[in-house]
């Protein structure tokens, strides 16, 4: 099987049984307010889509679909070897997902029967960038994420843990949510139960801790791969948190 197999097809009202050897995305192309579908074993059940919604399916996935209009949608499947290319190992292994799709995979997938057309160092790379956002859809979310449901503070917290050694600020981080700053404090401790400052400390030490537990690093060196250009103030949060100077921590 080619990396990418990709296809576009309108199909009358009506069903029937489906059989995907490989991870497979399906794009919806108009609104389909009745549309059913069973996986595995699971008895159909009534799943409206709405154009430019769709399904994303394990390799080996098997089931029933049912649909009272004409279905328009594009197709897309991805050889396992690709996946692996970026880390993902089980096409078959994941949750199935029905609903709303990421926004660039949707682009991706409406498009990649124009990818096959290219030349192979486009389409070769556009197959990858396919791939890539399937994983980045499909891996664990990060434990950060775990009862955060707004997806802007997702993606304030998703900064902080990727940026903890730079100087983060609130004003930065109000931006990236877009909204203002008050208004981000206040998002932010009701979902999160710590102020923006106090996440960031906690953070930080948590990640001085793993460092101090797990390399060689000096403690200065561990101060400063976690955000903190004074050693003293370290120092101070360090043993507040847990009870013991760095230099005690690491050797306990």
């Amino acid at each position: 099987m080619p990396d990418v197999v990709s296809e576009k097809s309108v199909l009358p009202a009506g069903g029937g049984a489906y059989t995907l050897p490989s991870l497979t995305l399906g794009i919806f192309l108009n609104d389909q307010p009745t549309h059913r579908i069973s996986h595995g074993s699971s008895i159909a059940k009534h799943w409206p889509l709405s154009k430019h919604q769709g399904w994303l399916l394990p390799a080996g996935s098997e089931g029933y679909c049912e649909y009272d209009d004409d279905l328009e949608f594009a197709t897309v499947s991805l050889n396992e070897r690709l996946l692996e290319e970026f880390g993902f190992h089980d096409s078959a292994g994941f949750q199935a997902v029905v609903g709303d799709i990421d926004p660039l995979l949707v682009n991706l997938c409406l498009n990649a029967d124009t990818f096959a057309q290219s030349g192979t160092l486009y389409r070769e790379t556009m197959h990858r960038a396919l791939a890539a956002q399937v994983v980045q859809m499909l891996k664990p979310a990060p434990p950060w994420h775990a009862g955060i449901e707004d997806h802007r503070l997702r993606k304030v917290l998703d900064y902080i843990h990727d940026n903890l050694g730079a100087d983060l600020t609130l004003a930065t981080m109000a931006d990236l949510a877009a909204m203002s700053g008050t208004h981000f404090s206040k998002a932010f401790k009701k979902e999160v139960g710590l102020s923006p400052l106090q996440y960031v400390i906690a953070a930080r030490l948590d990640l001085a801790s793993v460092l101090l537990r797990t390399t060689q690093l000096s403690v200065a060196e561990v101060a400063w791969r976690a955000g903190y250009r004074d050693l003293s103030r370290f120092a101070l949060h360090f043993k507040r948190k847990f009870n013991a100077t760095p230099a005690a921590f690491r050797s306990s």
